[in-house]
């Protein structure tokens, strides 16, 4: 059935043929897409399926529910409203980068296992940096490295308490965790990094506005909000980041006050907005 097909695949098949495609059916698909996207993930029962078998391990591909609907329509949206302000682009690596980049996303927020969510945790980083190289500048290759190095490490420390976690409890299972084994304070670690947690936040500031100015826009939508989305499917409820929350709205605010660049102004503001996310 179509509507079995997990979302994040409709981006990805797409990013294969973008490049052939000439400039003005390009932009088509690239609004057509989220819509239709859009259109799938309502229509999906609710429910885990398309589970596949990978070394021994059950991996849920698409688990559909109330949480990753909403954050799944939303990443839509933003897919939609992000190609949109990009349609005057004809750079074919920033198209193919921004459709990887929302499918990787919304791949994720349908992971119903750690082990799912860290390939697309993973695939999120690698087609994003392009939005950044898209510049072509030398400090923007630099800051795509740095951006790039910091990304994956949060990877591969999600990994790393991915495999502690099974160690614990005998599962992948991507669901309410509790702090206290070091597996689920690694997994926690590896979101604070995507969310940008205080003293883990550089990587937005010295990223998102080196990058161009349509991918400055497309970044500031996918990453961040898929480490809340995190945040709120594993540790909903868990005080600290109440704490950390009520920090990242104040310290930005100062900065961006000074800041005369818009686009590091945009980083500080995302920062602010993030707290009150972190908070709720």
């Amino acid at each position: 059935m179509p509507e079995m097909i997990p979302t994040a695949f409709l981006f990805l098949a797409a990013a294969l043929f973008i490049p052939v495609l000439p400039a003005i059916l390009r932009g088509v698909v690239l609004l057509a897409l989220p819509l239709v996207a859009a259109w799938q993930v309502w229509s999906l029962p609710m429910g885990t399926f398309d589970q596949v078998t990978f070394f021994g391990q059950t991996l849920d591909l698409m688990r559909v529910d109330k949480l990753s609907r909403v954050f799944a329509l939303i990443f839509c949206l933003a897919a939609f409203l992000g190609n949109l302000y990009a349609w005057h682009v004809r750079d074919r690596v920033q198209q193919v980068a921004a459709l990887l980049y929302a499918g990787s996303a919304i791949g994720a927020v349908f992971a119903g296992d750690l082990i799912t969510l860290f390939f697309y945790w993973e695939g999120t980083a690698i087609a994003s940096v392009f939005l950044i190289w898209a510049r072509r500048t030398e400090g923007a290759y630099h800051t795509g490295m740095r951006y790039l190095v910091i990304q994956i490490g949060s990877g591969v420390i999600l990994l790393a308490g991915a495999i502690l976690y099974h160690a614990e409890t005998g599962n992948f299972a991507f669901d309410r965790m509790v702090l206290g084994s070091p597996g689920t304070w690694l997994i926690f670690l590896s979101f604070g990094i995507k969310c940008a947690f205080p003293l883990l936040h550089n990587w937005l500031q010295d990223s998102y506005p080196a990058a161009t100015v349509t991918g400055t826009v497309i970044l500031s939508a996918f990453t961040t909000k898929l480490a809340v989305y995190a945040l709120a499917r594993g540790f909903a409820g868990t005080e600290i980041l109440i704490y950390i929350g009520a920090v990242m709205t104040l310290f930005p605010i100062f900065f961006a006050e000074i800041e005369n660049d818009l686009r590091r102004v945009l980083a500080y503001s995302l920062n602010n907005q993030l707290g009150f996310m972190v908070v709720g």
